[in-house]
């Protein structure tokens, strides 16, 4: 079983580097089955939100896992139809008792648009409270940082992006360096990405390590210093994808990794309309 290292935080807390994604796979089952097998295969830091509709399931695989509490890191993310505050502190309370939880390692905000500022605040007071360990925002370009944080009293810990060799976020990882704050990605392999899967410089790195090209796509990030938790729900690959850790990209290697990015991802948060779009998306429409 992998043993995972830890990255430590601008708060002080350590958070596990590499982790499990739990976006877009069904409440119907699957997010408990595939948590579940997670868990048992080593892993310790499992990402969720409330706009995956997920964190009840993944609340009950972490209590019927037999690990405890303290062994696992938990991250969810409050939804941008709550960010008034009064309806933030609802939401914080709302996803502790989802995930069936005393406090949450990480919570973030999941998109940086409306009223970040009363979020943001919520958020500070639950952490103060321990009710949340640390801190942190997702989504966040240069341009999005700088409207925000600057008025945040506590900075945030983390900023959870879209992240892949295609995709390295420079201009942002400078910002981000100055204030230590980390960054964790999501799609780290891509989203699945044909292209990406086949690029000669990771194919020919895969067939010398003996590993596959996912593997060798985490490993780039995971030395980077960039968080990554992959998703799946097959056995195979929720083992595989943590199987990173008995093998190293010299440095000759890191750099033809990082000559592969193209400066641009699939989602854009500074696009025009992208902040409409999100608030149509109702979590409250079962309450």
């Amino acid at each position: 079983m992998a043993n995972i290292p830890t990255f430590k935080l601008n708060d002080g807390n350590e958070i596990p580097a590499f982790g499990f994604g739990t976006f877009q796979i069904p409440a119907d089952g699957s997010t408990y089955q595939a948590v579940k097998e997670a868990l048992a295969a080593g892993y310790r830091h499992i990402d969720t939100a409330v706009a995956y509709f997920n964190e009840q399931e993944v609340g009950q695989a972490i209590q019927d896992s037999g690990i405890a509490r303290d062994q696992i890191w938990v991250t969810s993310k409050l939804w941008l139809q709550d960010y008034a505050y009064e309806d933030a502190k609802k939401a914080i309370n709302l996803s502790l008792q989802k995930l069936g939880l005393d406090y949450i390692d990480l919570y973030l905000i999941h998109q940086p648009y409306g009223k970040v500022n009363e979020a943001w605040q919520a958020m500070e007071e639950a952490q103060k409270a321990g009710k949340i360990r640390s801190i942190g925002v997702s989504n966040m370009t240069p341009k999005i940082w700088q409207k925000f944080v600057p008025y945040f009293k506590v900075m945030p810990a983390v900023n959870q992006v879209e992240f892949n060799p295609y995709f390295q976020q420079k201009e942002l990882r400078k910002i981000l360096a100055k204030n230590g704050v980390a960054l964790e990605a999501w799609a780290p392999l891509g989203q699945g990405n044909a292209d990406l899967l086949k690029e000669p410089v990771i194919t020919k790195m895969a067939a010398k390590y003996d590993k596959d090209v996912g593997q060798i796509i985490l490993r780039f990030e995971h030395q980077e210093g960039v968080t990554i938790f992959p998703k799946s729900v097959h056995t195979a690959r929720i083992k595989s994808n943590i199987d990173i850790f008995d093998f190293e990209l010299n440095s000759a290697e890191m750099d033809q990794m990082r000559a592969l990015d193209k400066g641009n991802g699939q989602h854009d948060p500074d696009a025009p309309g992208v902040e409409k779009m999100l608030s149509a998306y109702d979590v409250h429409a079962n309450d």
